[in-house]
């Protein structure tokens, strides 16, 4: 079975999205060992997806999108990003987003 290769991007909002949630862990619950583990956790997830991007299922948007949304769940979060074909074979995974899984996510993603 051949693999795609995939692009790797981020959105500046998913850096922010992370960043609020690092800094939650390490400064407001002054864990700073539990937020290093959640930030390793969450890259090693999204290079561990991004060879079979598209071989999970769809979220189910209640909005009609212009790509498909997936997601990867990463402990209590989850990951949210699309693939980006150009039209020449080439084909970006864009990170997202990085929500708390308790959020309501169909208003904001």
């Amino acid at each position: 079975m051949q693999s795609n290769q995939y692009k790797l991007s981020y959105l500046p909002l998913f850096y922010d999205d992370l960043d609020e949630a690092i800094d939650y862990i390490a400064f407001e619950k002054e864990n700073t060992d539990a937020a290093l583990r959640l930030l390793n956790a969450v890259n090693s997830a999204i290079m561990d997806r991004l060879p079979v991007a598209e071989s999970f299922e769809q979220y189910p948007s209640l909005f009609e999108r212009e790509y498909p949304y997936y997601r990867i769940y990463v402990d209590n979060f989850i990951v949210f990003y699309v693939v980006i074909d150009d039209g020449s074979g080439c084909k970006t995974m864009e990170v997202r987003r990085f929500l708390y899984k308790g959020r309501d996510r169909d208003n904001i993603v």
